[in-house]
């Protein structure tokens, strides 16, 4: 006789029931283990480091051509580019021609200031195409009368290319321009000046009464291109002179 109780054989063979819940969980567990064991573990995903972003590139003609506000935008920023360039053009052009007038005007009053009248303490006492007896013809000029001895200026600058005694015109000097305009200066007592360049007020002689005179004058002509005479009073007036 046993001492002890016999199990049933199906008994002593059945294992211990283990939980259902807990399978997963040590399965994931165990399979992390393996698998951290062989270093085939998954690493942490690392976030991608930014990529830096030009302006070049935002407006680039990829983006230009997909983003029609973007391709709107650079017209209108290149039309007011070409608006501005225009207006500083304009604004340059405007500045260069002012300039060109002020310059243009200072020029102008230096010649007016670079003339002068040919006698001082004058009168006018004949006109250009003036009739009278004291000559065959109408008068060819414009007389100054003054006392004998005045001084006789050139009134422009130029060169006296003839000096001498002209017949009815008594002692004369001719002064030729730079563009070719005679001067004839009639009736001198005297030339101080027979040849050469002169300047504006340079004395060519003096105020007298030879050749075809009633009294002492300065019978001064105007010929353009050493041809005809012409009304000196005009001329002179053009110069800015006054007499």
């Amino acid at each position: 006789m046993l001492d002890h109780p016999v199990e049933p054989e199906a008994a002593r063979h059945r294992l211990p029931r283990q939980s259902r819940a807990g399978a997963p969980l040590l399965g994931v567990t165990a399979m992390t283990a393996a698998l951290s064991a062989t270093g085939l573990a998954a690493a942490p995903a690392q976030a991608a480091a930014p990529v830096p972003v030009t302006a070049a590139d935002e407006v680039s003609d990829g983006l230009l051509a997909a983003d029609p506000g973007l391709a709107l935008a650079a017209r209108i920023q290149q039309q007011a580019d070409g608006q501005r360039t225009s207006a500083d053009e304009s604004a340059r052009l405007a500045a260069a021609q002012d300039a060109e007038a002020k310059r243009a005007a200072q020029q102008a009053e230096a010649e007016r200031d670079a003339h002068t009248l040919p006698v001082a303490g004058y009168q006018l006492t004949a006109h250009f195409a003036q009739a009278g007896s004291h000559w065959a013809h109408l008068h060819t000029g414009l007389d100054f009368a003054a006392r004998t001895g005045t001084p006789v200026a050139a009134v422009a600058a130029g060169a006296v290319t003839s000096a001498g005694w002209s017949g009815p015109y008594g002692y004369r000097v001719i002064q030729t321009l730079p563009d070719g305009t005679e001067l004839w200066y009639c009736h001198l007592s005297r030339i101080v000046t027979a040849s050469g360049p002169v300047a504006p007020g340079a004395v060519l002689g003096a105020v007298g009464a030879t050749g075809n005179v009633t009294g002492p004058h300065l019978h001064l002509e105007v010929r353009p291109g050493g041809g005809a005479p012409v009304d000196p009073l005009p001329w002179l007036q053009q110069l800015g002179l006054q007499p």
